[in-house]
C-alpha cells in the first residue's frame, strides 16, 4: 500500500470523536472518567489529609470557611477498534472494494495513532491475529505492511466477527464491509439491531462505513448475463432490463436506507463509500461527521 504523505499530514488535523470518556489507564490524549493532573478543570470535593495542598481552592475557603480542593480530567489513552470484511465479495469492482476497505482503515487507524490512541486492525476471518499498535503515527508503515497481508476470499460473518472483539472500556469501533450478507439484508434484520446493541452495551461509539463498487450502486449493463456468487460459486442467470435495474437499485436503496436509521436510532456513524468515489473528498467530505476536531 503507497501512502500519501501530504494527505496524512492533512489528516493529522482530525480526531475521531466518541460517544464516551475512556477508562483506559494508559497515558494519552483522551478525557478519562478518572480524575487527575490534566490542565482541564473537572469539579470541586472536600479537602481530605494526603490532599495535595497545592490544589487547595483559597478563595472558596475565604467565602465557606472550609476547604476544598480542585479536580481535574485526567487524559486517557482510548482505543480505536477497525474489523475489515475480508469475504470474497469485497474483492469485486474495477476499483476493488479490498482495496477502498484497506485505504478507509489505515486513515482511521493514523486518526487514533496520531491521537495516541492504541489501535487494533482485525481481519475479520483471522481475528486472532490483529495488528496491535500504539506509541502514535510511527507505527503506521507497520500497518501498511499488515493491511498487504490481507486476503478477501471465501466467507465472512461480521456479526459474529464483532461479538469476538476483545473490548475493554470506552472507545471507537469502525467496521469497515459490503454489509453483502443474508443476516443484514434478510426481511427481519434483526441482527443489525443486536449488534449495535452490543457495541452500545460495550460503551463503544460504533462507525459502519458501507463500502460498495460504482457498479453496485450504479447498474451499467443490460441484457442477460450469468452472474456468479464469489463466495459460494454458485451462478444466477438474470435479464437486465429497465425493469430489473429499477427493481435492484430499489432493493439497493431499502438497504442503505435501513442502515442510516437503525445507525441514528442508536448513536452511531453510517456512510456510504463508493469505489469511485475520491478518496480525499470521501474522507474529508462524506465522512466529517466522524471527527470532532
Amino acid at each position: 500500500m503507497v501512502l500519501d504523505a501530504a494527505f496524512f499530514d492533512t489528516l493529522s488535523h482530525l480526531r475521531l470523536a466518541m460517544s464516551h470518556k475512556s477508562s483506559m489507564n494508559m497515558t494519552g490524549s483522551r478525557k478519562s472518567v478518572q480524575k487527575g493532573s490534566s490542565a482541564e478543570f473537572s469539579d470541586f470535593r472536600e479537602y481530605m489529609p494526603g490532599d495535595d495542598i497545592r490544589r487547595i481552592d483559597w478563595n472558596a475557603y475565604g467565602r465557606l470557611d472550609r476547604l476544598y480542593v480542585k479536580e481535574y480530567l485526567e487524559e486517557k489513552e482510548a482505543v480505536v477498534s477497525v474489523l475489515i470484511d475480508t469475504s470474497a465479495s469485497m474483492d469485486y469492482g474495477a476499483k476493488k472494494k479490498s482495496e477502498l476497505a484497506c485505504r478507509l482503515a489505515a486513515a482511521m487507524a493514523y486518526l487514533g495513532l496520531n491521537n495516541m490512541d492504541r489501535v487494533i486492525v482485525y481481519d475479520a476471518r483471522r481475528m486472532q491475529s490483529p495488528f496491535v499498535a500504539r506509541g502514535g503515527k510511527q507505527a503506521l508503515p507497520h500497518l501498511a505492511n499488515w493491511l498487504e497481508q490481507c486476503s478477501f476470499a471465501e466467507k465472512v460473518d461480521m456479526a459474529e466477527a464483532v461479538g469476538k472483539l476483545p473490548v475493554k472500556g470506552s472507545g471507537v469501533t469502525i467496521l469497515i464491509s459490503d454489509f453483502l450478507q443474508e443476516a443484514f439484508l434478510n426481511k427481519d434484520r434483526e441482527t443489525v439491531e443486536q449488534l449495535l446493541h452490543l457495541l452500545a452495551y460495550r460503551k463503544q461509539k460504533a462507525v459502519l462505513l458501507h463500502v460498495l463498487a460504482g457498479e453496485e450502486l450504479s447498474v451499467g449493463f443490460t441484457g442477460t448475463r450469468n452472474l456468479i456468487d464469489m463466495e459460494e460459486g454458485t451462478r444466477l442467470q438474470v435479464t437486465m432490463d429497465a425493469a430489473g435495474i429499477g427493481m435492484y437499485e430499489r432493493a439497493l436503496q431499502d438497504v442503505i436506507s435501513y442502515l442510516e436509521r437503525e445507525c441514528a436510532a442508536a448513536g452511531a456513524f453510517y456512510g456510504v463509500c463508493n469505489t469511485e468515489r475520491d478518496f480525499r473528498q470521501l474522507i474529508f467530505q462524506d465522512l466529517r461527521m466522524l471527527y470532532d476536531i
